[in-house]
């Protein structure tokens, strides 16, 4: 096929033990999924469903990563998330079906310009450039399935400088895996390369440059990154 320019390159994640990679086709992340993190945030948790918005793909970095201090901020938090790699595509996915469509799972963070997320908040409108900036989407390398399972349950912690900022347990999230992948595929068709970024427990706080930040999820292991100067 003829471009008129160099299409980018496709986006993509490192795979656990392997020199394969994980294609990213797109990045779904759902909002308020622990209880504390809505509380700390100034709602009441409940079962209303989830809500979502998104990253672009070529918001990805990986471990070991300098990401820097994005532009138009001056309070970047730090989301440490359980992401799930969609391997098998779908539309209307009945929960008791959703993890069979599951490749696998990895270490996520999802940066967060939150004074700009505050503006939207208060102005009612989309939290896109809140989100979904360059470099907003730290995902380490995905496990395989057959490796790790399915986790639901074990710790999920982050720390900035050494020090415990997040804390939580898989089991706390308001929505477990299955019926995000469910509810989500209600809405648009899930494809294979598609990332969920599943949500983020009570702690979040601001990031600056100089920082290095570790994310750690029971049997996924730890991804480091570090903030720089302001890009």
């Amino acid at each position: 096929m003829d471009y008129v320019f160099p299409p980018a390159p496709q986006a993509s994640a490192a795979v656990e033990g392997s020199a394969a990679r994980f294609p990213v086709r797109r990045i779904f992340c759902v909002g308020r999924n622990y209880a504390a993190h809505v509380r700390e945030m100034g709602k009441d948790p409940d079962r209303d469903p989830p809500f979502f918005f998104t990253k672009h793909a070529g918001a990805l970095v990986e471990h070991g990563a300098t990401v820097p201090y994005p532009p138009e901020t001056e309070d970047l938090h730090h989301e440490a998330e359980l992401v799930v790699a969609i391997g098998t595509g779908g539309r209307d996915i009945a929960e008791a079906d959703a993890l069979s469509h599951v490749w696998g799972y990895a270490v996520g963070n999802d940066l967060t310009r939150r004074d700009l997320q505050a503006v939207a908040k208060k102005q009612g409108r989309p939290w896109d450039w809140a989100k979904d900036f360059d470099a907003s989407a730290v995902v380490g390398p995905v496990h395989p399935v057959a490796s790790v399972g399915h986790p639901d349950k074990g710790f999920i912690r982050l720390m900035v400088n050494g020090e415990t900022r997040q804390d939580g347990d898989l089991a706390e999230m308001i929505w477990t895996v299955p019926e995000v992948i469910s509810i989500l595929s209600q809405s648009m068709k899930l494809e294979p390369g598609d990332l969920i970024m599943t949500g983020t427990p009570a702690g979040v706080g601001a990031l600056v440059p100089g920082d290095t930040c570790e994310i750690e999820i029971e049997g996924l292991g730890r991804v480091e990154f570090a903030i720089g100067p302001r890009g």
